[in-house]
């Protein structure tokens, strides 16, 4: 499945203050959960390829959501890039950065968020030419202090931080100059998944909106 639609990394973390975190296990809850999303005004939804239904989730939010913009969590492949565009990804995230991934990525046209979470990570990732980079874990990697300690090595990277970011500690991550937005799996709980409360999805997507500096 292609698009004409391409989006940069900076554009996919400029769009919203949060990128959601999704882990689907019933392909029925994709497209009802990105609409409550879109609705909310949050359209770039990270799909994790963590279960065996997420592609299938994928192939539903891009055939019939076209408002969203999807893209593939959880990218640590060469193998997991092409399917991911095959499902109809716009961009793609990785728990961390190699550079077959990057590669793999810019040969299937994905935008890449890599993840990392030390400075030689980053150093890698710039090497290839990716300046927006994904901080994960980022409270298990040091939090707000570790990104304001890299704001002066690293004065030309922005950030997304996510792993254990929540509502209640996302302003401070996004006070900082490096950090454009944060990823979270808080926008679609469990629970109102399984119980199919679009409303209240919307109303976390909503509730977003507060935390833009």
């Amino acid at each position: 499945m292609s698009t004409s639609n391409t989006f940069t990394a900076l554009q996919v973390m400029q769009d919203a203050p949060v990128i959601p975190v999704i882990v689907l296990n019933d392909v029925k809850h994709a497209v009802p959960m990105a609409r409550a999303l879109v609705a909310g005004g949050v359209r770039m939804l990270e799909v994790t390829l963590r279960t065996p239904q997420a592609l299938a989730c994928i192939e539903a939010i891009a055939r019939e959501v076209p408002e969203a913009v999807v893209g593939a969590g959880t990218v640590r492949s060469r193998a997991d890039a092409q399917a991911a565009a095959n499902a109809g990804s716009r961009f793609a995230v990785s728990p961390g950065y190699t550079s077959a991934v990057g590669q793999a990525c810019r040969d299937v046209g994905l935008a890449l968020l890599p993840g990392v979470a030390t400075g030689g990570e980053i150093m890698m990732a710039q090497e290839d030419g990716f300046t927006e980079l994904k901080f994960f874990p980022a409270m298990q990697a040091g939090g707000p202090a570790m990104l304001k300690a890299w704001s002066g090595p690293f004065f030309d990277v922005k950030f997304c931080p996510t792993g254990g970011v929540s509502l209640q500690n996302a302003p401070e991550f996004l006070s900082l100059p490096n950090v454009v937005c944060v990823g979270g799996s808080w926008l679609v709980p469990a629970d109102a998944m399984a119980q199919g409360d679009w409303a209240r999805i919307t109303q976390l997507a909503l509730d977003t909106k507060a935390l833009r500096k």
